[in-house]
C-alpha cells in the first residue's frame, strides 16, 4: 500500500521533471538566464522610453536612425564577445584581474577599446553610404555621423566595459555561469546607455566647423590607435583585432540595413510610439537568446564536451530547446514593459494584448532565426579555425538586428496594428 501511495505521489511530479529536463541539464542555469533576461527586459523600458522620447531628434537629423541599431548593437557585439572570451578564461582557469596590459584580461580590454573607436568610425561611413545608396533623402553629413558615432561609443563603452568586468568578477566569486548571463545583461546595458549617449553626442552637431574639426581629429586618432595596436608584440591583442574587425564590420553593415528598414517605416512606429518603445527590447531579447546559445556552445567546444555536426547532436539540442523555452515568457514580458513605459511617458499604444501578440509573433520568428545563426555560425567558425567566442555574439546580434526588425514589422502589418 505504501508503495502504491508513493507511486501516486510521484506521478504528479513527472511533468515537472520533464520540464526541468527540457530546460537543460542545469536548473541553476535556467534560473540565471531567466533572471538575466527579465532584468534585460526591465532595463529595455529605459532604452525604449529613450527611443520613443527622441523622435524629434531622429526627425531633425535624417539618417541618424539608420545608425542607431548598429551603434547600440555594436556595444553588445564587442563586449558580448569580450564576456564570452572571459567566460572561457574562467572555465579554463586563466582569468584574473590585473593592471598589467599583457595579461589575458588586459589584452582583451585593450582590444575592446580599440574596436570601439574603429567600429564607430566605420559605422558612420556605412550608415551614410547605405542611406545614400538606398535613396534616403537629405541625410546628415558623414562628418556629423562620425562625431555622433564616436563620441556616443566612447560615452557608452566606458560604462559597458566596467559592467562586463564586474560581471565576470561576480561570476568567479559567486559561482555563476557567465555564459548564461553575459549576453542578455551586456546587451541590455548597451541599449540603456547607448541611446542617451548618442543623443548627447548629437548635440555637438549644431556647432558647425568645430564639429567637423572634432570629427576629423577623432578619425586620425582612430587610425593611429589601430595601426599601433596591430603592430603590438601582444599576440592575443593582435589576434583578437584581426579576427574581430572583419566580423564586426559585416555585423555593422547588416545592422545598418536594419536601420534603413526601420527608417523607411518610421511613420509606422511614430504613429504608435509604443512600438518604438518595444523595438530595443525586441531586438535585444532575440539577440540575447541567440547569444546565450552561442556562448554555451563555444564554452563546451573549448572544454571538449560537445561535437558540432551538420545536424545538432543531443547536447546541442538541449541548449537549443533551453533558449526556445525561455523565449515565450520573456517576449510576453517585453510587451508588458513596453505598454507600461508608453503609458508612463504619455505616448500612444495599441494596447497590452495587441503588443503581446506582436511581440510573440515577431519574437518567436526572430528566435528561430537566431538559433540557426548561433549553431551554424559556430560550426562555420570552428571549421575555419577561428575562435567561436569572438564570432558567436556578433553574428547573432547583427543578424537579429536585421531579421528582428523585419519580423516585428511583419507582425505589425500581419496583425493590422497600423
Amino acid at each position: 500500500m505504501s508503495g502504491r501511495l508513493g507511486l501516486v505521489l510521484r506521478r504528479p511530479l513527472r511533468p515537472l521533471v520533464r520540464l526541468r529536463g527540457l530546460l537543460g541539464p542545469d536548473a541553476a542555469g535556467a534560473r540565471q538566464s531567466l533572471t538575466a533576461l527579465a532584468l534585460s527586459t526591465l532595463t529595455s523600458l529605459a532604452a525604449g522610453a529613450a527611443l520613443g522620447a527622441i523622435t524629434g531628434t531622429l526627425e531633425r537629423l535624417p539618417g541618424l536612425l539608420v545608425m542607431v541599431p548598429a551603434s547600440i548593437g555594436m556595444r553588445g557585439n564587442i563586449f558580448g564577445a569580450l564576456g564570452s572570451r572571459l567566460s572561457t578564461a574562467i572555465h579554463t582557469g586563466t582569468f584574473g584581474l590585473s593592471r598589467r596590459v599583457d595579461t589575458v584580461v588586459g589584452q582583451n580590454v585593450l582590444a575592446s577599446a580599440v574596436l570601439t573607436v574603429v567600429t564607430a568610425v566605420a559605422l558612420a561611413v556605412l550608415a551614410k553610404t547605405v542611406a545614400v545608396a538606398l535613396g534616403l533623402p537629405e541625410t546628415v553629413s558623414v562628418l556629423d555621423l562620425v562625431v555622433i558615432s564616436v563620441l556616443g561609443a566612447l560615452l557608452s563603452s566606458g560604462v559597458v566595459l566596467v559592467f562586463s568586468l564586474t560581471l565576470a568578477s561576480g561570476a568567479v566569486r559567486y559561482g555563476w555561469d557567465l555564459d548564461n548571463v553575459n549576453a542578455p545583461l551586456v546587451a541590455s546595458i548597451g541599449d540603456v546607455v547607448g541611446l542617451p549617449s548618442l543623443w548627447v553626442a548629437s548635440l555637438v552637431v549644431g556647432f558647425g566647423v568645430v564639429a567637423d574639426i572634432i570629427s576629423l581629429g577623432l578619425v586620425v586618432l582612430t587610425v593611429v590607435a589601430l595601426v599601433v595596436s596591430l603592430r603590438s608584440p601582444l599576440a592575443l591583442l593582435v589576434r583578437i583585432l584581426r579576427e574581430s574587425i572583419p566580423i564586426l564590420f559585416l555585423a555593422g553593415l547588416v545592422s545598418t540595413l536594419a536601420g534603413v528598414a526601420i527608417e523607411k517605416r518610421l511613420t509606422t512606429f511614430t504613429a504608435l510610439p509604443a512600438l518604438l518603445v518595444l523595438l530595443p527590447g525586441h531586438l535585444s531579447t532575440a539577440g540575447a537568446l541567440g547569444g546565450v546559445l552561442a556562448n554555451r556552445l563555444s564554452s563546451k567546444i573549448h572544454l571538449g564536451v560537445v561535437q558540432l555536426t551538420s545536424l545538432p547532436g543531443r547536447e546541442a539540442r538541449t541548449d537549443i530547446i533551453f533558449v526556445v523555452v525561455l523565449a515565450v515568457p520573456v517576449f510576453a514580458l517585453n510587451a508588458a514593459v513596453a505598454d507600461v513605459a508608453a503609458r508612463l511617458i504619455g505616448v500612444a499604444s495599441p494596447g497590452l494584448w495587441t503588443l503581446v501578440a506582436a511581440s510573440l509573433t515577431g519574437g518567436l520568428m526572430a528566435v528561430a532565426f537566431s538559433v540557426l545563426i548561433a549553431y551554424y555560425g559556430t560550426v562555420a567558425a570552428v571549421r575555419l579555425g577561428l575562435d567561436p567566442d569572438t564570432y558567436g555574439v556578433p553574428m547573432v546580434s547583427s543578424s537579429i538586428d536585421l531579421f528582428g526588425a523585419f519580423s516585428l514589422i511583419f507582425a505589425i502589418v500581419a496583425l493590422g496594428i497600423v
